[in-house]
């Protein structure tokens, strides 16, 4: 049985252009970095944000973008601010999927190795509310 989520990995070639991503949009804290001592496959940096520990290790990038993500719970209040940040730092904003209201809001970006992020102003909770009250006379809005 599983007790929560233990961590995420991302594989990066460039550690540092990695770390600016987690560091500014989602104010990730550096907790280790192996430099040139590796107990892993590779060099590797890990990060908490948000309570979740993060982990980056230098190696070969996907080689293709999909819908595959992992998205991260934001502040709706918080979602203009940090889509400035991740144009600043000059990654891809992806055209969000169709939406209907009150499913809460989201950015998708790409970062340079080709990992997709979301993130995300609703919860489960809503979401599940929302699918169950059906479509009836809401209209489908395109998120940001």
């Amino acid at each position: 049985m599983i007790h929560g989520l233990s961590h995420i990995t991302f594989i990066v070639r460039d550690l540092d252009r990695m770390e600016a991503l987690l560091v500014s949009v989602l104010g990730a804290r550096k907790v280790y970095d192996s430099g040139d001592t590796t107990f892993s496959l590779s060099k590797e940096r890990f990060f908490v944000a948000g309570g979740l520990w993060l982990a980056a290790m230098e190696g070969d990038p996907q080689p293709c973008r999909t819908y595959n993500h992992v998205a991260f719970k934001i502040e709706d209040v918080d979602h203009d601010e940090l889509l400035n940040r991740i144009r600043s730092l000059g990654l891809e904003v992806r055209q969000g999927r169709s939406r209907v209201e009150g499913e809460g809001r989201s950015i998708y970006f790409y970062d340079h190795d080709n990992n997709l992020f979301e993130l995300h102003t609703g919860t489960l909770d809503e979401r599940l509310y929302r699918y169950a009250r059906g479509r009836q006379d809401e209209g489908v809005t395109q998120a940001q």
